[in-house]
């Protein structure tokens, strides 16, 4: 069983209109069920947990994609299906590779999106600073008086 399918709290329908500030506060924790009599249930989550999942399902898309693809290497193929790993260096693109599948497993084993998405957000911004030249230039240090360690 996936840990998105694990039960999650349960309130009934009436909870909503007799004790709305716990079903809400519940639900800003973790998705919950509100079950109904004259329908079908439902689940109340954050709007930031439903967009983790929004994004989780197009980066397990992108994979399935990268996965069937027989073309190239596996950093090829990811490369070719997110573009912005390109700005990165070769190693770079390797362990961004290597990085998202393991954060993609760590969310849909454990149910928390916010793993992959987290991992994939970081390495889009490490690319996106890269394409704009930060970290060519040197350091400039602000405080001369305290000595530093440099390579």
């Amino acid at each position: 069983m996936l840990a998105m399918d694990q039960p999650q709290q349960i309130f009934q329908s009436s909870d909503l209109s007799r004790n709305a500030p716990r079903v809400f506060a519940a639900a800003e924790d973790r998705p919950v069920e509100v079950t109904r009599r004259d329908g079908e249930d439902l689940v109340l989550m954050s709007k930031s947990e439903a967009d983790s999942r929004e994004k989780l399902l197009q980066l397990a898309a992108t994979l399935i994609g990268v996965a069937t693809d027989t073309r190239g290497t596996l950093t090829d193929r990811m490369s070719s299906a997110l573009p912005w790993m390109l700005a990165l260096s070769p190693e770079d693109r390797v362990a961004c590779a290597n990085d998202l599948l393991e954060a993609a497993r760590a969310s849909f084993s454990t149910g928390q999106a916010h793993l992959a998405v987290a991992e994939m957000t970081s390495w889009r911004e490490t690319a996106t600073a890269v394409a704009a030249g930060l970290g060519n230039a040197p350091v400039e240090w602000l405080d001369t008086d305290l000595p530093v360690e440099r390579p």
